[in-house]
């Protein structure tokens, strides 16, 4: 069986949320694809590939930017109340989900990550800023302590829109680069955050598992590994250097090793291989990022599979990416 592991989809009542919020960008976006909220549209998806499965996650815009204080957690409820619902009742199509937490909420989003894996979520999803605050803000510890505790993976969504603009002399983003290159950078600087401010080392138990095989990290290997050995020696008003040796690895390993990552790179072949070639067979699992396609639900699925399936690789390797690495790190075990 292939699990899908990280695919989107907007349950009926939050969707009816969002509509009314008018949200701009990303939100037009989600209300004009019918099997993001259409649950009877979406098994049909589903179905037209044998031995298949989706997990359901949230998709955009972030909570944060649609609710403040408690009015966070009522959205997350609703959410998850529905996933849990809909996976209740589809399980053959959708053998589990991904609680919606914000780190936003006033508790740093430790009650909605609670609640959600309580009800049987498989972990929970975040975004790789808050409302543009990085993810290392001393306020959104909490957040890494629970999951720390809990032990389950963490959904490490991209977020940035058309206000965060490619140059400092404009307003916006032209030409939609906040999201076709934006949110490829943006998944990387959070990952990096999160290395640096040792957030990594003081939690060893958190699991993330990044969008879109870690955005340009794969590309970048000696950057991250050559380059960022020598921290420090681009810098004069902080001792960078000094940091670099209170880490427990190498910054390197920190993103070949400690991160998980999915295979959803919008049917890129060359993205793919670059993320094999990357990171440990053991932290990839499979994910299309359904139904964000031009088909508008099978596209992204078909070629991922189709590249997957020709790249050669031991079947028990194969086994692993298709639902192995996924059901070690949720604990979850699903029909194969």
């Amino acid at each position: 069986m292939r699990i899908d592991a990280y695919t989107h989809f907007i349950p009926e009542k939050f969707f009816a949320k969002l509509v009314e919020s008018g949200m701009g960008d990303i939100g037009k976006r989600v209300r004009e694809i019918p099997c993001m909220h259409d649950l009877n549209v979406r098994k049909k998806i589903v179905d037209t590939f044998k031995d298949y499965a989706q997990i359901l996650s949230y998709s955009m815009p972030p909570i944060e930017a649609l609710a403040k204080g408690e009015q966070i957690n009522e959205y997350c409820k609703l959410i998850n109340d529905g996933f849990a619902d809909i996976c209740a009742k589809n399980a053959d199509h959708f053998p589990g989900w991904v609680g919606q937490t914000s780190l936003g909420a006033p508790d740093a989003g430790v009650g909605a990550a609670e609640r959600a894996i309580k009800n049987g979520a498989l972990g929970v999803q975040i975004y790789t800023n808050v409302a543009g605050k990085p993810l290392d803000d001393p306020a959104f510890e909490p957040f890494f302590a629970a999951m720390d505790k809990l032990n389950k993976p963490i959904w490490m969504h991209p977020a940035r829109g058309a206000g965060f603009a490619d140059y400092v002399t404009e307003k916006k983003s032209k030409y939609e680069i906040w999201w076709t290159f934006g949110w490829s950078y943006e998944t990387a600087a959070a990952m990096a955050r999160l290395v640096f401010s040792k957030i990594m080392d003081k939690y060893p138990n958190l699991k993330i598992i990044t969008h879109h095989f870690g955005g340009i990290v794969p590309m970048l290997e000696g950057r991250i590994g050559p380059g960022w050995d020598q921290l420090g020696a681009r810098t004069s008003d902080e001792d960078l250097h000094a940091l670099l040796g209170q880490l427990k690895k190498r910054p390197l390993d920190y993103f070949k090793h400690s991160f998980y990552c999915d295979t959803a790179v919008f049917g890129g072949e060359p993205a793919t291989r670059c993320g094999f070639e990357f990171y440990d067979l053991d932290k990839i699992v499979f994910a299309s990022d359904c139904p964000f396609d031009p088909e508008k639900g099978t596209m992204y699925a078909r070629e991922t599979l189709r590249i997957l399936e020709g790249m050669d690789l031991p079947k028990a390797d194969m086994e692993k990416v298709w639902h192995g690495n996924l059901e070690r790190i949720t604990g979850a075990k699903f029909k194969t």
